[in-house]
């Protein structure tokens, strides 16, 4: 290997891939980058700063799930990839299994046997620890699996066909919830629902409990870790990625609280189980009516016409799944979370941060 790398990012248009080219790029790692996605960077809402670092990287727009494509992603230009690390693949939830099979486990397989064929050094997939068998006791890596959403079983599905192939020498990373600037899915709807009802002026009320867990990472400790695994994780092995906040609901509706200057509730086990035992599809309905009407005047009020930021909450998310996540082992090779703790200010970096897009209404917090 050169005294720098080469690698290869899929999937790196998306949230957590730009922060990893922009963690590459910043901090002089690597030889050379190459992003393969399905978007193009001057389409996908880069911020200014992610817009300067992609400039000094190679891009290609490509469809990774089919095998003729793999010769434009890994061979053009005569480079050797040291290291492959696999974001791609569908991020929206309750789509169908089809949806999924092509662009989360044909995209794996597909890549990862060309990585295999290459002798890539390290081939990194991202997963999800949603996989997991959702309880109050932190799962770890070697805990019981049963995902909890379509999504979670797909790329459970792709982690256990690209432990089939033959010499792929692959480290399976599976985060709790990712959240920093440029999250739309993770823990920024709760944001985008407290300005509704900052608005409204009525009380935000959850289901379940304060203390459901919800347990989170920041982006900037997933992409730094990643690369910490590049040449520190251990081949055949699966590492979760968590901080030590243990984040509850309950934890997270204090920041609201403070941000927003809001009232928050919650309708309580009981009430939820009665609730959702009727119908979620309809608790879903409702709620979601009652918060994109109000998100869309509010940003029509600003001239915000076009923006990824959406108050909807998807039905599979809603149910009392406990989001609970040891994320120690990574630490035992030497890696040390820099966001230990999920604060005030790094939910309200979110905020700027899309703001500065003007994707976010200003004046809200």
């Amino acid at each position: 290997m050169s005294a720098k790398p080469n690698v290869l990012v899929l999937g790196g248009l998306g949230f957590i891939g730009r922060n990893l080219v922009d963690y590459l790029v910043s901090n002089n790692l690597a030889g050379k980058i190459r992003v393969a996605d399905k978007g193009l960077p001057a389409l996908v809402g880069l911020s200014e700063k992610h817009t300067k670092i992609f400039e000094q990287v190679e891009s290609k727009q490509v469809n990774l799930a089919r095998e003729a494509n793999m010769a434009k992603v890994f061979d053009e230009g005569g480079h050797k990839w040291d290291f492959v690390i696999n974001l791609a693949g569908e991020t929206k939830y309750s789509q169908t299994e089809e949806v999924y099979k092509e662009n989360i486990i044909d995209v794996s397989v597909t890549v990862g046997k060309a990585a295999a064929a290459r002798k890539v050094s390290r081939f990194i997939e991202v997963s999800t620890a949603q996989i997991y068998d959702a309880g109050k006791k932190a799962s770890t890596e070697e805990d019981k699996t049963k995902p909890w959403t379509k999504l979670a079983k797909a790329k459970l599905a792709a982690e256990e066909e690209l432990k089939k192939i033959a010499g792929l020498n692959l480290i399976i990373v599976r985060p709790a919830i990712v959240y920093g600037p440029g999250d739309t899915s993770g823990i920024t709807p709760r944001l985008i629902i407290s300005t509704v009802y900052k608005n409204t002026k009525e009380t935000m009320k959850f289901l379940w409990d304060k203390d459901l867990k919800i347990n989170t990472v920041h982006v900037q400790d997933v992409v730094a870790g990643l690369w910490h695994l590049t040449s520190n994780g251990q081949v055949g092995q699966v590492y979760n990625l968590a901080d030590s906040n243990d984040t509850d609901q309950g934890s997270v509706n204090k920041f609201l609280e403070s941000i927003f200057k809001i009232k928050t509730d919650f309708m309580g086990n009981m009430q939820s189980k009665l609730a959702t035992a009727v119908a979620m599809k309809f608790v879903a309905e409702t709620a979601n009516s009652n918060h994109l009407g109000p998100w869309s005047t509010l940003c029509k009020q600003q001239g915000i016409i076009n923006t990824p930021l959406t108050p909807y909450l998807d039905e599979e998310l809603l149910y009392s799944n406990s989001y609970s996540v040891d994320g120690t082992k990574i630490t035992k090779t030497g890696f040390n979370y820099r966001y230990p703790k999920m604060t005030e200010e790094s939910l309200r970096e979110v905020l700027k941060y899309f703001e500065a897009l003007k994707y976010f209404p200003t004046g809200q917090y």
